[in-house]
């Protein structure tokens, strides 16, 4: 594909140029079905290879095991998960980790299900840095945690030990982004509009004994996780055109040489930003107060003034630069660097700071 924007929309984000090329053709004719994807029944021998793929490459890249654990793909976005969680899981109390504007969503919406204990929170100093301390408690339900934060730039690069009480995670924005110790976590959400897919799936892992164990009964049906798992995400009309992206970017990752491959290419972009924001921190200043808790997938800083950051997201823009506006409720700069955008759109906006930063100290 010609004429690309260097892409760092923080979500809807950039998807990997062979995955759009798949999914044209997909759009034309399915599978040489003479059909589109977006004609094909949810029932058919062919979608349901699409499903058992995607399946079957998300427990590949986690190593982790269909025995084990199940994955299922439905509607609504990570946001319906902070009600769905609580809904089937919170029985008496559960902890959260409050270090952003969707974490704080979830613990709101828990509290509509029963007690909630914040653990640990940053919103003291507006979320610019991850706690160090925690108060978990050992008759919690489960413990939560937001794992990456899109509007604030701080990511969990370790978990805190949680005891025996059950881990569940929003990995929204950097779910596949980083490696992580998958056999810990009983829940897993993660919308996929960030590194996964197009908006209008999410997808969930979830461990099979943790389900049969300790989800409720009076739940309705379509917001029991039990119904999506028994009915292997067919229970209704799944998103059929997002689950065929999702799969396919899955099998990208894999192509791409799984979790590791993954990490050290993002590890590598994420040092081109902030090495040029570290050698001017006068100028490009970090939101994220401590270096160790900076995200590499969302970094954020700001500029002296408002009208400086304005001038950067214009001239930005003119080189085909797009996305980089800060989220709307902090201001400042953002660069989203998920999965598929490649170094190269890195390197050009690392030697655009450096040339922005000359005519304008």
């Amino acid at each position: 594909m010609s004429n690309r924007a260097h892409n760092f929309y923080a979500g809807p984000a950039i998807l990997p140029v062979s995955v759009l090329e798949e999914t044209r053709d997909a759009v034309m004719n399915f599978a040489n079905l003479g059909v589109s994807i977006l004609e094909i029944s949810h029932r058919s021998k062919e979608f349901d290879a699409v499903i058992q793929d995607a399946e079957k490459d998300a427990l590949a890249i986690m190593g982790l095991n269909a025995q084990d654990y199940a994955v299922i793909f439905v509607g609504g976005g990570a946001s319906l998960q902070f009600a769905m969680l609580p809904m089937n899981f919170l029985h008496t109390k559960a902890d959260y980790l409050v270090t952003g504007e969707w974490a704080t969503k979830a613990a709101k919406e828990a509290k509509m299900f029963g007690a909630v204990n914040e653990a640990a929170s940053s919103k003291d100093k507006n979320f610019n840095y991850l706690p160090k301390s925690y108060k978990f408690s050992p008759d919690a339900d489960y413990v939560h945690v937001t794992t990456n934060n899109t509007i604030y730039g701080t990511e969990w690069k370790s978990i805190p030990d949680v005891g025996s009480v059950p881990l569940i995670s929003d990995m929204s924005s950097d779910m596949f982004g980083v490696k992580r110790e998958w056999s810990r976590y009983s829940l897993i959400y993660a919308g996929a509009q960030k590194n996964l897919g197009p908006a209008g799936v999410t997808m969930i892992v979830i461990k099979r004994a943790y389900l049969e164990a300790k989800a409720k009964e009076q739940v309705p049906t379509m917001l029991k996780y039990k119904t999506h798992v028994d009915g292997k995400s067919l229970y209704n009309t799944p998103p059929v055109f997002g689950v065929f992206v999702l799969g396919r970017t899955l099998k990208w990752i894999l192509n791409k040489g799984g979790l590791g491959a993954i990490e050290e290419l993002n590890q590598k972009k994420a040092r081109l930003i902030y090495d040029v924001i570290d050698s001017h921190p006068d100028f490009y200043k970090g939101t994220v107060t401590d270096k160790s808790d900076r995200s590499i997938m969302n970094l954020t800083w700001n500029l002296p003034t408002p009208e400086l950051e304005d001038k950067f997201v214009a001239e930005a823009k003119k080189k085909q630069m797009v996305g980089l506006k800060g989220q709307r409720s902090v201001g400042g700069i953002r660069s989203s660097q998920y999965n598929a955008c490649p170094v190269e759109s890195v390197e050009v906006l690392a030697k655009f700071m450096e040339e922005f930063y000359v005519a304008n100290k």
